[in-house]
């Protein structure tokens, strides 16, 4: 089965410019876990999640240092701390979007999608042709899916 056959297809996005509240409001309304930041063109720029909006509103973990030789010595990734930061002090898409965004085509198959929400830990996932945005699937597509799939047919519950 295509990612095509189980996307949907009318997608809710956003701008770069979109308020941090507006993006809250429509992930609440919609029951969404991320919407996909586009352009003006359609183009895919980045996404936003439920997961970035709750590091927006935890507490900041200052990456751990030690003083050495007249020098602070960071210990672990500063990299990671400096993410945080920037979400916690994002007040529009642009800049609490995260811009390295696994993405399928409409052609790929749903096991290989399957594989790349659980490697990625990735939901949901943009599906993108030719550069344009035009479906985005989730963990719940997979999962009404499934049940459709493991729901006995006629000739099975006659027997």
């Amino acid at each position: 089965m295509k990612t095509a056959e189980i996307m949907t297809k009318e997608v809710i996005t956003i701008r770069p410019s979109t308020p941090v509240s507006e993006i809250a409001r429509l992930m609440g309304q919609h029951h969404l876990t991320g919407i996909p930041v586009t352009d003006d063109l359609g183009r895919l720029r980045g996404m936003v999640t439920d997961r970035d909006l709750v590091v927006r509103h935890a507490r900041v973990h200052f990456p751990t240092y030690i003083p050495l030789l007249e020098s602070l010595v960071y210990l672990g990734n500063t990299r990671h701390f400096e993410v945080e930061l920037r979400k916690t002090l994002a007040s529009t898409a642009g800049e609490l979007m995260s811009t390295e965004v696994p993405t399928v085509g409409p052609e790929t198959d749903i096991l290989d999608v399957a594989a790349l929400m659980f490697d990625k830990d990735a939901n949901p996932i943009p599906v993108v042709d030719h550069g344009q945005l035009v479906g985005i699937i989730s963990r719940a597509d997979l999962v009404k899916l499934l049940v459709r799939e493991e729901e006995p047919t006629e000739q099975q519950s006659e027997g």
